[in-house]
């Protein structure tokens, strides 16, 4: 009786470290699936207010990895009020992203900081952080099942902000992610306060398959529970790769 006592806690501890090592590599394979670290794309932005109302914007959008970090290069391209603003994210594997904006109101660049990284993308429900890989390092990670989404059959894997101070930069304490067990596609993410209230949808749709077997999902919508704000994003060109070299992706070149 009290071997098995003694053994209890550790058949339960290796549940656990077992559990929580199987869910991050199920988001690892499916951060792996998908084809974002060299393209080129434009793309429209759909901005949907409570009543229905819309606004589009175009935007372009180059992305070349250089080593451990991949840059990007956002700019939008139409209306009028918002053509020439471009945002310029470098993505490292290790360490917090480095984010920069240019307003041409301002004709001025400014650094991004944590703060805002998890602030509206250009007013919409995307956020900055949406447009670059999170660190995996900032949250732990478990499996809690499985569910059927729009006919698929997905891992449920929770993710949880290790520290407040992650949680406030984030603007989120945990996220489920809904990942296809078939594909490793990801199919929703739903973002959820510190009092477990729901309070974000992210869906991934329309994915096709690119020439390096990956995939890229050609229809993202954001939906904020708070104010009832949706945005979509819909790519309307993509290609695989990019010829430009490493120094177009410079502050100096954000403001051209």
């Amino acid at each position: 009786m009290k071997k098995s006592i003694i053994i209890l806690p550790f058949l339960i501890l290796a549940s656990f470290f077992l559990n929580a090592q199987d869910a991050r590599t199920i988001m690892t394979k499916a951060s792996d699936a998908i084809s974002a670290d060299e393209m080129e794309m434009t793309s429209t932005l759909k901005i949907y207010d409570h009543r229905g109302n819309v606004r589009t914007r175009q935007v372009s959008n180059i992305t070349k990895k250089f080593g451990a970090v991949t840059k990007t290069m956002i700019k939008f391209l139409s209306p009028a009020d918002v053509k020439g603003t471009g945002m310029l994210i470098f993505d490292y594997e290790k360490k917090d992203d480095d984010m920069w904006v240019y307003l041409p109101t301002l004709k001025k660049t400014r650094r991004i900081v944590s703060s805002e990284k998890s602030s509206s993308f250009m007013g919409s429900e995307f956020s900055n952080s949406d447009m670059s890989n999170p660190n995996m390092d900032d949250f732990t990670y478990s499996l809690a099942g499985t569910e059927t989404v729009d006919g698929k059959v997905c891992y449920k894997i929770e993710s949880e902000c290790k520290t407040s101070a992650i949680a406030s930069v984030q603007k989120f304490a945990k996220k489920i992610t809904y990942i296809e067990k078939s594909s490793f596609l990801t199919c929703k993410v739903d973002f959820y306060d510190k009092n477990g209230k729901l309070i974000k949808t992210s869906t991934m749709e329309n994915y096709k398959k690119q020439s390096d077997g990956r995939y890229m999902a050609f229809l993202m919508t954001a939906t904020n529970h708070k104010n009832k704000r949706k945005s979509e994003i819909i790519i309307n060109s993509y290609q695989r790769g990019s010829n430009v070299s490493e120094n177009y992706f410079s502050t100096s070149n954000l403001e051209k």
